[in-house]
């Protein structure tokens, strides 16, 4: 018998969304996944300049209503790939919320062909204006919860096996 699997957007998103809870900055949770030929290549999530505090231990760094502490997840995933020479091009990134406008820069600039998002987060309009002048496909995943159950479920019958 064939077991159902789970699909590959719902299976990058559940990454993103597990990804996120390493996030420094709890203003906003977020976690991202850069995908190409449906393989992951770069992760990131919200999270202080290597070596420097995190919002989760002295504070948030608040200018203009923002915190400007963090590295975005999507910088962070897309600057993972430029450390290690991974091109960008033509592929795809699942994201926790939907991207700011100045990470939706970053992603056409860095050839995202397309941006799937968990959470609506007060989408802005310039960057959606930019997405589509740009042919930046872009799409809500959702998750059918039977995927989350089915992990738990196998996951107590393990432990209860052991």
């Amino acid at each position: 018998m064939t077991r159902d699997r789970i699909p590959w957007k719902q299976y990058f998103m559940m990454q993103a969304l597990v990804i996120a809870q390493r996030s420094t900055c709890d203003r906003a949770l977020v976690g991202s996944v850069i995908v190409k030929d449906d393989r992951m290549i770069a992760t990131g999530y919200n999270g202080s300049v290597s070596g420097q505090p995190h919002c989760d231990d002295v504070g948030h760094l608040m200018v203009d209503g923002h915190c400007v502490r963090t590295i975005h997840s999507e910088m962070n995933a897309l600057i993972q790939c430029a450390k290690n020479g991974i091109s960008t091009e033509g592929t795809e990134i699942y994201v926790t919320y939907f991207p700011c406008f100045n990470c939706s820069k970053c992603l056409v600039q860095a050839g995202i062909k397309k941006i799937n998002y968990y959470y609506d987060y007060h989408d802005n309009p310039l960057a959606l204006k930019l997405l589509r002048e740009k042919g930046v496909a872009i799409e809500q995943v959702t998750l059918d919860h039977k995927y989350v159950q089915s992990l738990a479920d196998r996951l107590e019958k393990a432990d209860n096996e052991k």
